[in-house]
């Protein structure tokens, strides 16, 4: 449930070989994972879909200096900036990458291939046209890890009391949140990241993996509707909060480059 969004790592492994820090193979690996292939289709200047090592080396050449994250969900087009078309295709996806410096985005569409028991992922990046304008709703780092804290604090507190969180897991997964250090933090994110960033990342992932396992524990004690309507009207700003720290998180490459030396 750590695991981290594919726009997440094409965006820090993409900062992280625009900043030279990794080769393009590695770059591509870390991108890749565990998935089959990742493509890239519509890009400017080619008639079809195109490897990634390519595609990264095109869009550098086409004015990219930066990559962020987008993670929208309905009511919250958190990262994304427009045009409409292309935050309708981000939001059925949950997420996408916005470049800087040229008005281009990338959202993935996933699909499971193979015979049932051998599935393979092949995963498609859409180029898309973007607006050049601010990211919506998100935060600076500082703002993400306060409202991490905060959130936290007040979750573990009403679940607990709604017998939601008293479960082992649910109940270690907040404790985790609170120890989470730089350490873990380095499997995370990619070179050339600052290291607030990466206990950002960290932290909100644990968060997430909080909410997700309150969300999977069943009704726990709550046994009323009423308790149960509770329940969720609690995890969905947590969740927010968590999906705000990650892309503040994978952000911050970009946000500390544009600011420049202070």
């Amino acid at each position: 449930m750590l695991s981290e969004p594919r726009s997440g790592l094409l965006a820090a492994w993409g900062n992280a070989l625009l900043a030279g820090f990794v080769s393009p193979d590695d770059a591509v690996l870390a991108i890749v994972g565990p998935d089959a292939v990742h493509r890239v289709a519509e890009l400017p200047g080619e008639t079809g879909p195109v490897g990634l090592t390519l595609a990264l080396g095109r869009l550098r050449a086409l004015g990219v200096t930066g990559y962020r994250v987008a993670l929208p969900a309905p009511g919250h087009p958190l990262g994304l900036s427009g045009p409409p078309e292309f935050n309708a295709r981000a939001l059925e996806a949950e997420e996408a990458v916005v470049a800087s410096g040229a008005p281009y985005g990338l959202v993935p569409e996933v699909t499971a291939v193979g015979p049932e028991g051998d599935l393979h992922v092949e995963v498609v990046w859409h180029c898309l046209p973007v607006r050049e304008a601010p990211p919506a709703d998100v935060p600076s780092l500082g703002e993400a890890e306060r409202e991490l804290a905060e959130a936290l604090r007040e979750a573990t507190d009403e679940l607990s009391r709604l017998d939601v969180a008293a479960s082992g897991p649910v109940a270690e997964a907040a404790l985790d949140a609170y120890r989470a250090r730089s350490e873990r933090g380095r499997e995370v994110l990619a070179p050339g990241y600052p290291p607030r960033a990466v206990r950002v990342l960290e932290l909100a992932q644990r968060v997430g993996l909080l909410v997700a396992l309150a969300r999977e524990n069943g009704h726990g004690g709550a046994v009323s509707a009423s308790e149960m309507a509770a329940r969720g009207e609690l995890l969905r700003p947590v969740e927010r909060v968590s999906r705000r720290a990650q892309v503040a998180a994978y952000n911050a490459y970009v946000e500390e480059r544009e600011r420049g030396p202070r």
